[in-house]
Protein backbone atom coordinates (compact mmCIF):
# COMPACT_ATOMS: atom_id res chain seq x y z
CA UNK A 1 0.00 0.00 0.00
CA UNK A 2 1.45 3.51 -0.38
CA UNK A 3 2.41 3.87 3.44
CA UNK A 4 4.87 0.89 2.19
CA UNK A 5 6.27 2.65 -0.47
CA UNK A 6 6.49 5.91 1.43
CA UNK A 7 9.01 3.64 3.52
CA UNK A 8 10.38 2.70 0.80
CA UNK A 9 11.41 5.41 -0.63
CA UNK A 10 12.65 6.44 2.77
CA UNK A 11 14.76 3.08 3.28
CA UNK A 12 16.32 4.09 -0.28
CA UNK A 13 17.66 7.30 0.16
CA UNK A 14 18.80 6.22 3.64
CA UNK A 15 20.50 3.69 1.40
CA UNK A 16 21.60 6.09 -1.36
CA UNK A 17 23.24 8.22 1.71
CA UNK A 18 25.71 4.78 2.93
CA UNK A 19 26.45 4.93 -1.04
CA UNK A 20 27.76 8.19 -0.83
CA UNK A 21 30.16 7.32 1.76
CA UNK A 22 31.48 4.77 0.05
CA UNK A 23 31.65 6.70 -3.75
CA UNK A 24 31.53 10.20 -5.05
CA UNK A 25 30.81 9.35 -8.35
CA UNK A 26 26.86 8.64 -8.32
CA UNK A 27 25.21 11.02 -10.93
CA UNK A 28 23.53 14.18 -9.03
CA UNK A 29 20.58 13.44 -10.97
CA UNK A 30 19.43 10.29 -8.53
CA UNK A 31 20.16 12.37 -5.48
CA UNK A 32 17.67 15.07 -6.67
CA UNK A 33 15.16 12.59 -7.84
CA UNK A 34 15.46 11.32 -4.47
CA UNK A 35 15.47 14.39 -3.16
CA UNK A 36 12.01 15.44 -4.78
CA UNK A 37 10.15 11.91 -4.00
CA UNK A 38 10.90 12.67 -0.24
CA UNK A 39 7.43 15.19 0.24
CA UNK A 40 5.50 12.99 -2.23
CA UNK A 41 6.45 10.10 0.48
CA UNK A 42 5.75 12.15 3.26
CA UNK A 43 2.42 13.46 2.40
CA UNK A 44 1.75 9.68 1.55
CA UNK A 45 3.33 8.71 4.86
CA UNK A 46 0.86 11.10 7.09
CA UNK A 47 -2.61 9.61 4.91
CA UNK A 48 -1.65 6.48 5.36
CA UNK A 49 -1.21 6.56 8.57
CA UNK A 50 -4.26 8.47 10.28
CA UNK A 51 -5.83 5.48 12.23
CA UNK A 52 -8.72 3.37 10.95
CA UNK A 53 -11.99 3.16 12.78
CA UNK A 54 -12.49 -0.10 11.23
CA UNK A 55 -9.90 -2.04 12.51
CA UNK A 56 -9.99 -2.09 16.85
CA UNK A 57 -6.47 -3.38 17.83
CA UNK A 58 -6.59 -3.72 21.80
CA UNK A 59 -4.70 -6.25 23.84
CA UNK A 60 -6.37 -7.58 27.19
CA UNK A 61 -3.03 -7.98 28.83
CA UNK A 62 -2.19 -5.83 31.67
CA UNK A 63 1.69 -6.96 31.66
CA UNK A 64 4.37 -7.99 29.40
CA UNK A 65 4.75 -10.94 31.43
CA UNK A 66 1.37 -11.91 31.14
CA UNK A 67 1.83 -12.54 27.46
CA UNK A 68 3.15 -16.02 25.96
CA UNK A 69 4.03 -16.36 22.24
CA UNK A 70 6.28 -19.30 20.30
CA UNK A 71 9.72 -19.88 19.59
CA UNK A 72 10.97 -20.51 16.16
CA UNK A 73 10.35 -24.12 17.08
CA UNK A 74 6.46 -23.54 17.87
CA UNK A 75 7.06 -23.88 21.32
CA UNK A 76 5.20 -21.78 23.76
CA UNK A 77 7.26 -19.42 25.86
CA UNK A 78 6.08 -16.95 28.36
CA UNK A 79 7.45 -13.61 28.56
CA UNK A 80 7.43 -14.32 32.22
CA UNK A 81 11.08 -16.24 31.69
CA UNK A 82 12.04 -12.40 30.87
CA UNK A 83 11.10 -10.96 34.47
CA UNK A 84 14.33 -8.78 35.58
CA UNK A 85 15.87 -8.29 31.92
CA UNK A 86 16.03 -5.25 29.86
CA UNK A 87 14.19 -6.49 26.33
CA UNK A 88 14.83 -5.16 22.62
CA UNK A 89 11.86 -6.22 20.74
CA UNK A 90 12.05 -5.79 16.90
CA UNK A 91 10.04 -7.25 13.95
CA UNK A 92 12.85 -8.63 11.48
CA UNK A 93 12.76 -9.15 8.14
CA UNK A 94 15.91 -11.18 6.01
CA UNK A 95 15.40 -9.28 2.67
CA UNK A 96 14.72 -5.26 3.51
CA UNK A 97 17.00 -2.59 2.77
CA UNK A 98 17.48 -2.44 6.51
CA UNK A 99 18.41 -6.01 7.30
CA UNK A 100 22.93 -6.30 7.33
CA UNK A 101 22.92 -2.91 9.03
CA UNK A 102 20.33 -3.99 11.94
CA UNK A 103 21.62 -7.54 12.77
CA UNK A 104 24.75 -6.59 12.59
CA UNK A 105 24.76 -3.66 15.12
CA UNK A 106 21.99 -6.24 16.92
CA UNK A 107 24.75 -9.03 17.40
CA UNK A 108 27.19 -6.20 18.63
CA UNK A 109 24.61 -5.29 21.12
CA UNK A 110 23.71 -8.83 22.15
CA UNK A 111 27.18 -9.37 22.52
CA UNK A 112 28.24 -6.82 24.52
CA UNK A 113 25.09 -6.04 26.70
CA UNK A 114 23.38 -10.02 27.24
CA UNK A 115 25.50 -10.81 30.15
CA UNK A 116 24.85 -7.87 31.99
CA UNK A 117 20.88 -8.41 31.47
CA UNK A 118 19.89 -7.77 27.94
CA UNK A 119 17.65 -9.65 25.43
CA UNK A 120 17.28 -9.20 22.13
CA UNK A 121 13.56 -10.59 20.73
CA UNK A 122 13.21 -10.95 17.19
CA UNK A 123 9.87 -11.36 15.70
CA UNK A 124 10.02 -12.34 12.05
CA UNK A 125 7.39 -10.39 10.04
CA UNK A 126 6.30 -10.48 6.31
CA UNK A 127 4.01 -8.05 6.56
CA UNK A 128 5.96 -5.06 4.71
CA UNK A 129 6.89 -5.46 0.97
CA UNK A 130 6.90 -9.47 1.45
CA UNK A 131 10.33 -9.30 2.88
CA UNK A 132 10.10 -12.40 5.42
CA UNK A 133 8.70 -14.84 2.91
CA UNK A 134 10.67 -17.44 4.17
CA UNK A 135 9.03 -20.65 7.10
CA UNK A 136 10.15 -20.92 10.06
CA UNK A 137 12.84 -22.99 9.27
CA UNK A 138 14.11 -20.95 6.30
CA UNK A 139 13.84 -17.68 8.51
CA UNK A 140 16.39 -19.54 11.05
CA UNK A 141 18.71 -20.91 8.77
CA UNK A 142 18.87 -17.24 6.99
CA UNK A 143 19.94 -15.43 10.30
CA UNK A 144 21.83 -18.20 11.84
CA UNK A 145 23.65 -18.59 8.53
CA UNK A 146 23.88 -15.37 7.02
CA UNK A 147 23.33 -12.80 9.81
CA UNK A 148 24.94 -15.32 12.24
CA UNK A 149 22.00 -13.96 14.91
CA UNK A 150 22.37 -15.52 18.36
CA UNK A 151 19.58 -13.79 20.36
CA UNK A 152 16.09 -15.94 20.49
CA UNK A 153 14.05 -15.67 17.34
CA UNK A 154 10.31 -16.32 17.34
CA UNK A 155 7.85 -17.26 15.29
CA UNK A 156 6.65 -15.17 12.14
CA UNK A 157 3.78 -12.83 13.32
CA UNK A 158 1.83 -9.84 12.05
CA UNK A 159 2.11 -6.93 14.05
CA UNK A 160 -0.78 -5.15 12.52
CA UNK A 161 -4.59 -5.32 11.57
CA UNK A 162 -6.56 -7.39 12.80
CA UNK A 163 -4.08 -11.08 13.48
CA UNK A 164 -1.58 -8.90 14.73
CA UNK A 165 0.23 -10.41 17.72
CA UNK A 166 -1.12 -9.92 21.54
CA UNK A 167 2.09 -8.91 22.02
CA UNK A 168 2.58 -6.09 19.25
CA UNK A 169 -1.23 -5.06 20.22
CA UNK A 170 0.35 -4.67 23.71
CA UNK A 171 3.51 -3.06 22.76
CA UNK A 172 1.48 -0.46 20.33
CA UNK A 173 -0.85 0.30 23.35
CA UNK A 174 1.98 1.41 25.80
CA UNK A 175 4.08 3.22 23.28
CA UNK A 176 2.18 4.96 20.34
CA UNK A 177 4.17 5.78 17.48
CA UNK A 178 4.15 9.23 15.27
CA UNK A 179 1.31 9.84 13.14
CA UNK A 180 -0.45 6.97 14.41
CA UNK A 181 0.06 3.65 16.58
CA UNK A 182 0.62 1.31 13.49
CA UNK A 183 4.09 -0.66 13.00
CA UNK A 184 5.56 1.42 9.96
CA UNK A 185 7.89 -0.93 8.44
CA UNK A 186 10.34 -3.99 9.62
CA UNK A 187 13.24 -2.81 11.98
CA UNK A 188 10.63 -1.16 14.41
CA UNK A 189 12.09 -1.41 17.67
CA UNK A 190 10.96 -1.27 21.73
CA UNK A 191 12.63 -1.17 24.36
CA UNK A 192 11.26 -2.84 27.88
CA UNK A 193 12.87 -1.90 31.39
CA UNK A 194 13.32 -4.49 34.47
CA UNK A 195 10.13 -4.32 35.29
CA UNK A 196 8.58 -4.72 31.98
CA UNK A 197 7.48 -1.04 30.97
CA UNK A 198 7.82 -0.26 28.00
CA UNK A 199 9.26 3.07 27.98
CA UNK A 200 10.92 3.86 23.93
CA UNK A 201 9.68 3.02 20.51
CA UNK A 202 12.20 3.45 17.40
CA UNK A 203 11.63 4.01 14.30
CA UNK A 204 12.84 1.44 11.56
CA UNK A 205 15.96 3.97 10.31
CA UNK A 206 16.54 4.29 14.12
CA UNK A 207 20.20 1.86 14.00
CA UNK A 208 20.96 -0.12 17.21
CA UNK A 209 24.08 1.41 18.06
CA UNK A 210 21.70 5.12 18.15
CA UNK A 211 19.66 3.00 21.06
CA UNK A 212 22.73 1.97 22.72
CA UNK A 213 22.71 5.00 25.65
CA UNK A 214 19.21 3.89 26.45
CA UNK A 215 20.13 0.56 27.18
CA UNK A 216 22.99 1.08 29.46
CA UNK A 217 20.81 3.83 31.20
CA UNK A 218 18.20 0.76 32.00
CA UNK A 219 20.91 -1.81 32.72
CA UNK A 220 22.10 0.06 34.95
CA UNK A 221 19.16 1.28 37.24
CA UNK A 222 17.99 -0.54 40.49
Amino acid sequence: NLEHFCLFVLVLFHRREEDLTESVSMPRSRTCVLILLLPLAFVFYLYMSLPSPAIVEQSSYSSIYHISVKDIEGKNVSLSKFTGKVLLIVNVASKCGLTQGNYKELNILYAKYKTKGLEILAFPCNQFGGQEPGSNKEIKENICTMFKGEFPIFDKIEVNGENASPLYKFLKEQKGGLFGDSIKWNFAKFLVDKEGNVVDRYAPTTSPLEIEKDIEKLLSST
